[in-house]
C-alpha cells in the first residue's frame, strides 16, 4: 500500500489554513526550524528513554542524533519526545509498577502529536514491552532501536555477567568465601560500559523478541552499545521509518500469530528471561492475537537452548554478537519459523536471516548439541499447574539444579520481603536445605509492582553448609540475569486470595518441572477452612500511580496489563480534535 502526503495525520497540524494550523506552523518556526524544514514531509517521533539515572539509556542521547540524521536524510521531519526511563537498576520498588504507565505514555504521546510514525529507543527490561505495548496501541509504523548491550565483563581472569555474578560473589560474601575488599573491587570493574545487561537477562531477552516479531531491523538486538556498528544501526532506524510511513508498514501488518510464535522461538532457544511470560502475553493483547502460557510452555518443551549465554550458559551478549547474533540463531532454527511474518525492513522474517552464519558453534549451538540439554525438561520455560497454582507458574529449568526439578520439602512462610530481609540470616531459622522457602504478596496487586524478589537469597546458615540453590515459591518475578530453583509468578497472587495465602509453615509442598505440577500436601476441607479466615492485606496507597494500578493490573499469567488498556472489544480511540 502505496500513501501520498495527504493521507498523512501530521497534516491535520500543518497542511489547514485556519488560525490553529497558522499557530502549529508559527511556533515551529519559532525553535529556528525553516517552513522548508517540517512542511510536506512526514513527522517521525524519536521517542526517547533516555536518562541520567538509567546507566542503560545513558548514551541515547546521542543515538537519537544518529535516528534524526537518517530521517532527515530521507526526507523525513524527526521530533524527539522524551518519555519515562524506566530503568531497572535505580527505579524502586520496581519498573514493572511503570511498564504500563510507559505503555499509555508512548501512546498519548504518539496521538496527541502531529506525527505520522516513531522510532522508539529503549533497551532496559520494561522498556521494550512499555514502549511497544504503546505503540501497537496506537498503530503508527514503529521500529524498534535498542539501547544494546554492554561490553562484556572480567574480573580476575574470569568473565563476569552484570546481574549474575552479582548474585553469585553476593552468596560468596555471605558466606565468607571471598572478603569486603574483594566485593568492591569487583564492584567498580564488573561491568565496563553503559548499555543493557551483557547477560541474557530480560533486556536483551526482550530485544531479541523484538527483533523476532518483525519491529526491528536484522541483527539489531545483537550489537554492543558502544560499538561503532550501533550509531550506524540508529541512522539506519531514521532511513527505514521514512519509508515505511509512505508503504502504511504498521504494527497490525507485521504482527501475526505466526510472529508471536516465532518470538516464542527466539525466546526459547536463547534461553531467555522468565519475564517474558508475561511480556509477551501483554504484547500479543494489545495486538488482539490470543497467546497463553500453555503456548509458551508447548514451545518450552520443543526449542532447546541454543545460546550458551550465562545465566543458563558461559558466555556474554558481545561474544554472541561476534558469532553471528540473532539472525544467525533463527537461521538454525528455520525449521521452526513461520518465515513468511513480515518485518519493519518490508521483508519476511525468512528473507532477512537467510544465510546467517554461525562463526562460534560453543556460542550458539547447533541444534544436536543444545546447552542444557532435552528442551522437555532442561529448557528455558516450564509452566507448572496445581492446587498451589491453578492458573499457572514457572521456572526455568535451564538455570535451575536438576537434582531439585522434582523434589518435596516443607515449607517456610514469609508474610512479606521485609520479614524475610529481616530473618533470613538468623542462625536460628528453622531450614534445611529440602525446605521450600515461600514468600507471598510480591505479586501485582500485593507487593505492589511485581517486583523481582522471587530469587530468596539462599540462608546464611545453609551457604555455610555449602548450599547454593534450595526450592523457592512465590508470586513474585526474577531477574532474568539471576539463577537457581525458583517457581515464580504464581497465579492468582496471594494479595487477592490466591491459594498461596493459605499456606502455613511446615506444609509439604511438591514441585515436579517435569510433570508440570505444583502440589501443596494440604486436604480441600482444611484449605477451604483457612480461606474462611483469611482477610486480604490492607493496601497501603490512597492516592497516585499506584493506586490505579493496584484497582486496574491483571494477573501474571493474563500479562500485567491495565484491564481498560487492553484491545479486547473496546472501540478504536479517535483521533484528537483539533478546532
Amino acid at each position: 500500500m502505496t500513501r501520498t502526503l495527504s493521507d498523512l495525520r501530521s497534516q491535520r497540524w500543518f497542511a489547514a489554513e485556519n488560525m490553529r494550523t497558522f499557530g502549529h506552523r508559527q511556533r515551529s518556526q519559532a525553535m529556528g526550524m525553516r517552513r522548508a524544514d517540517f512542511m510536506g514531509k512526514p513527522v517521525i517521533a524519536v521517542i526517547n528513554t533516555w536518562s541520567d539515572l538509567s546507566p542503560c539509556h545513558a548514551h541515547l542521547r546521542e543515538r537519537a542524533e544518529a535516528v534524526k540524521r537518517g530521517v532527515w536524510q530521507a526526507g523525513g521531519y524527526p521530533v524527539e519526545l522524551p518519555t519515562l526511563s524506566v530503568g531497572e537498576i535505580m527505579v524502586k520498588p520496581t519498573t514493572m509498577l511503570y511498564r504500563n504507565f510507559l505503555a499509555m505514555e508512548t501512546e498519548e504521546l504518539l496521538r496527541s502529536h502531529p506525527v505520522d510514525a516513531a522510532v522508539v529507543l529503549g533497551g532496559c527490561d520494561k522498556s521494550t514491552p512499555g514502549l511497544l505495548m504503546g505503540a501497537i496501541s496506537m498503530g503508527l509504523p514503529t521500529i524498534y532501536c535498542p539501547a544494546g548491550p554492554m561490553s562484556s565483563g572480567s574480573w580476575r581472569g574470569v568473565r563476569v555477567g552484570a546481574g549474575t555474578h552479582t548474585k553469585k560473589y553476593w552468596d560468596e560474601l555471605r558466606a565468607g568465601t571471598i572478603t569486603p575488599d574483594d566485593w568492591v573491587e569487583l564492584e567498580g570493574r564488573g561491568v565496563r560500559s553503559v548499555g543493557t545487561c551483557n547477560t541474557m537477562g530480560t533486556a536483551s531477552t526482550m530485544t531479541s523478541i523484538a527483533e523476532a516479531l518483525g519491529f526491528m531491523l536484522p541483527g539489531a538486538s545483537s550489537i554492543p552499545a558502544t560499538d561503532s556498528a550501533h550509531p550506524r544501526m540508529a541512522a539506519d532506524c531514521g532511513e527505514r521509518i521514512v519509508a515505511m510511513v509512505w508503504e502504511d508498514l504498521t504494527p497490525k501488518r507485521i504482527l501475526s500469530r505466526g510472529s508471536f510464535d516465532n518470538a516464542l522461538v527466539a525466546y526459547m532457544a536463547l534461553g531467555g528471561s522468565t519475564n517474558a511470560a508475561v511480556h509477551l502475553v501483554a504484547m500479543a493483547r494489545r495486538a488482539g492475537i490470543p497467546l497463553t502460557l500453555d503456548d509458551m510452555d508447548a514451545a518450552g518443551r520443543r526449542i532447546p537452548v541454543l545460546a550458551n549465554l550465562f545465566p543458563s550458559g558461559e558466555y556474554l551478549m558481545e561474544e554472541f554478537f561476534f558469532a553471528g547474533g540473532l539472525p544467525a540463531l533463527l537461521e538454525r532454527l528455520r525449521a521452526h519459523l513461520h518465515t513468511g511474518a513480515l518485518t519493519v525492513t518490508g521483508r519476511t522474517l525468512g528473507e532477512n536471516v537467510a544465510g546467517a552464519k554461525v562463526w562460534n558453534d560453543d556460542v550458539i549451538r547447533p541444534l544436536d548439541r543444545p546447552v542444557t540439554g532435552d528442551p522437555a525438561t532442561r529448557g528455558a520455560l516450564a509452566v507448572l499447574r496445581g492446587n498451589l497454582a491453578p492458573r499457572g507458574c514457572v521456572v526455568k529449568p535451564s538455570a535451575a539444579t536438576p537434582a531439585l526439578m522434582t523434589h518435596t520439602g516443607p515449607a517456610l512462610v514469609f508474610d512479606d520481603h521485609a520479614e524475610f530481609s529481616a530473618r533470613v540470616d538468623d542462625p536460628d531459622l528453622p531450614v534445611t536445605k529440602d525446605t521450600v522457602m515461600v514468600l507471598r504478596n510480591a505479586g501485582p496487586v500485593g507487593a505492589p509492582g511485581f517486583p523481582e524478589w522471587g530469587n530468596l537469597h539462599i540462608p546464611k546458615k545453609l551457604l555455610a553448609q555449602g548450599v547454593r540453590d534450595m526450592v523457592r515459591v512465590s508470586d513474585a518475578r526474577m531477574s532474568g540475569t539471576h539463577y537457581g530453583t525458583c517457581v515464580l509468578h504464581v497465579a492468582p497472587e496471594s494479595a487477592v486470595g490466591g491459594p498461596l495465602a493459605l499456606v502455613r509453615t511446615g506444609d509439604l509442598i511438591t514441585v515436579d518441572v517435569p510433570a508440570r505440577s505444583i502440589h501443596l500436601h494440604v486436604g480441600d476441607d482444611e484449605l477451604a477452612a483457612r480461606r474462611k479466615r483469611w482477610s486480604p492485606p490492607p493496601r497501603r496507597y490512597d492516592r497516585s500511580w499506584t493506586r490505579l494500578y493496584q484497582q486496574h493490573v491483571t494477573q501474571a499469567d493474563e500479562g500485567c496489563d491495565l484491564d481498560f488498556l487492553e484491545t479486547g472489544t473496546a472501540r478504536p480511540v479517535p483521533e484528537p480534535d483539533i478546532y
